[in-house]
């Protein structure tokens, strides 16, 4: 009845609700985005690559915000960052014993 007083019949139009205020702020998610693109630690968080219950595990000790995974997956996809990973490499491989092996093994 309040917005019918104050705009008359278009104030009877259905608006969009505001929705939930956002848990990060706009400097907390591009920190995020920068934790995301440096990778993790493998000394310091114990993993060599990011899932998202990694990510979840970090935002809930960095920012005190316990959110679900699929949130995490959320905010991946609106920082416009993808799922996709570079094929993993051993820390200790040795390009000399790799080519040496090439050159001494039968072609197929």
């Amino acid at each position: 009845m309040l917005r019918y007083n104050e705009h008359g019949v278009d104030g009877l139009v259905s608006r969009k609700s505001p929705g939930a205020a956002p848990k990060l702020n706009g400097a907390q998610m591009s920190e995020l985005r920068g934790l995301v693109l440096a990778g993790p630690d493998p000394k310091t968080d114990n993993v060599v690559r990011w899932r998202c219950r990694d990510l979840r595990a970090a935002v809930i000790q960095r920012f005190s915000v316990a959110v679900p995974e699929r949130t995490i997956a959320k905010w991946l996809r609106k920082l416009k960052l993808t799922r996709l990973q570079p094929r993993p490499f051993h820390p200790k491989k040795d390009e000399a014993a790799q080519e040496a092996f090439k050159k001494t093994s039968a072609r197929c």
